[in-house]
């Protein structure tokens, strides 16, 4: 078996291909063949037994033939009607006997008187026969017809048959014919195999069954290993491959191949894909923010589809926001040290002079006045979210912004970032929204069914067109300038309230500002981090 398989290996696929072509068109040409001979043989058949069941009738029913019986000499009368009307027909023979089966005519006149060789009973009971049978001119097929008198009884018997000879030399006659329709169809099906064979060969790029395999592992593997995701539309808008990376990225599984895009992928991400772009671009999948690249998918010069690479920005995002606190930490630093060196000149001034009261009250009132301290919240038992706000305070002093942070608030850590993640977010939108010298509101309260969480800012507003949309993915009150990643923050908010069976809503008050509320479901049974 192992031989027989490598040796099938060793044949060249088109070689296989055109072997297997060819076994089909003979085998199929043979079927016909063999089918159409034995339809024409039936027809043939069938055409005669109407013949002779026409011509046996005919001698059965002639009144002279029946008249003639009662005569002394029969066969004087009724072996010239016979002849005549073999002759005419161009059957083989036409015989008359007698009820006792006492031949009357024959085309051997040697034969009349004598008995027939063939059972003539069968017809005693007045129906026809039709059948082959061997008499003394040889196998033949035959209709034998009984004769009857005025009265109805049956006083003889007509027969009328053909040859088996004659009928297979006809049937020869015609299969000639046939034979040549037959090879004709047998090249004609072997061009076309050759075609295929070569058609075949060259749509798989000349490459044999092995080196398929071979490559089709290859690319599994990398599609499979590497650690960017890789989504594959064909020209109709379908998914054609999603590999490992790309499930885990959308929250999906390998199920979605061939199901239309639209219903595969986040709307953002489909714009993307469907806006022709060769940029990178953010865009949100759920709750993951992820860098799309878009390439048309191009083989031999024709573009067959659209590949699409994600990549997971979710984290980055976070370290990117962090690393714009640091900065902004830094550049606070840099000017409370140029304030700082300030203040020392003055206190080494005012000592200098003697004046030391004057000193003393100095460094009172700046000690006194203080910077950006963090803000400390009894009823907030989260450090990480405590540590949130104190940092955006800090950031927010150094602006000239206020961040009110209700003294009421309260929250505990449920074992997720969510509460974290909105905060974050509506705290930077009302940072940024309030510029410098701006005063920023915060809410947090947690309680038994659900966490609340509320930020204003006195800001310039949402306008009333974008109140319904400001949720949406892409949608920002902002110029973008050269930031891709506007529209992104808000969305995330909305999504995860969604998650957690909560809302989010957005609104201009009268007084001015925008204000922000986002209602979630509280975790009953948070997970404690070790």
């Amino acid at each position: 078996m192992r031989h027989n398989e490598r040796v099938l290996r060793s044949v060249p696929l088109r070689t296989q291909l055109l072997g297997l072509q060819l076994l089909i068109v003979l085998t199929t040409v043979v079927v016909v063949g063999v089918v159409a001979a034995r339809m024409q043989a039936a027809q043939i058949r069938e055409s005669y037994q109407q013949q002779m069941i026409g011509v046996a009738q005919s001698v059965a029913t002639l009144p002279t033939v029946v008249e003639a019986f009662g005569s002394d000499d029969p066969s004087a009368t009724i072996q010239p009607i016979a002849e005549l009307i073999r002759e005419a027909s161009g059957v083989t023979y036409v015989v008359v006997t007698d009820d006792r089966g006492i031949r009357y005519s024959h085309p051997n006149p040697d034969q009349l008187g004598e008995m027939v060789t063939t059972d003539p009973t069968p017809l005693e009971s007045g129906e026809m026969y039709t059948g082959t049978q061997t008499g003394s001119l040889g196998e033949s097929w035959r209709v034998k017809l009984p004769i009857v008198d005025e009265q109805g009884e049956v006083i003889g018997m007509a027969s009328v048959g053909i040859l088996e000879s004659q009928l297979r030399a006809d049937l020869l006659d015609d299969l000639w014919l046939l034979a040549v329709f037959l090879l004709g169809a047998a090249l004609l099906g072997t061009l076309l195999a050759a075609l295929v064979s070569r058609v075949v060969w060259r749509r798989i790029h000349r490459v044999e069954p092995e080196e398929i395999a071979a490559l089709l592992e290859t690319r599994d593997a990398m599609l499979h290993g590497i650690g960017e995701g890789i989504v594959a539309l064909d020209l109709r808008g379908r998914v054609a491959l999603v590999n490992d990376e790309a499930q885990r990225l959308l929250g999906v599984d390998a199920g979605v191949v061939g199901s239309p895009a639209a219903e595969v992928l986040d709307r953002t991400l489909l714009q993307h894909v469907e806006s022709g772009s060769t940029d990178d671009g953010l865009v949100l999948a759920g709750e993951r923010v992820l860098l799309a690249l878009r390439r048309p998918a191009v083989v031999d010069g024709r573009e067959v589809g659209t590949v699409v690479i994600l990549r997971d920005r979710t984290e980055l995002r976070e370290t990117l926001r962090h690393l714009e606190g640091v900065r902004d930490q830094a550049q606070a630093l840099r000017v409370q040290r140029h304030e700082f060196s300030n203040r020392l000149h003055v206190i080494s001034g005012l000592l200098e002079l003697g004046r030391t009261e004057e000193a003393i009250r100095f460094i009172d009132r700046e000690t006194g006045s203080g910077s950006a301290r963090a803000v400390e919240l009894p009823g907030v038992a989260d450090p990480e979210v405590e540590a949130l706000l104190g940092r955006k305070a800090q950031i927010g002093a150094e602006r000239g912004i206020v961040i009110e942070v209700d003294p009421t608030s309260t929250h505990r850590f449920d074992g997720t970032s969510d509460v974290l993640t909105v905060l974050g977010n509506l705290l930077d939108n009302a940072m940024e929204a309030v510029g410098h010298d701006g005063t920023v509101r915060v809410l947090l309260r947690t309680e038994d069914d659900e966490v609340r969480i509320v930020v204003e800012d006195d800001g310039p507003g949402i306008r009333a067109d974008r109140l319904d949309r400001v949720f949406e993915p892409g949608v920002t009150t902002k110029a973008t300038g050269d930031r891709p990643a506007r529209g992104i923050g808000l969305a995330l908010v909305s999504r995860i309230a969604r998650r957690r069976g909560g809302w989010a809503a957005a609104s201009s008050p009268d007084t001015g500002g925008a204000r922000f509320e986002v209602r979630l479901q509280a975790i009953h049974e948070p997970v404690v981090p070790a």
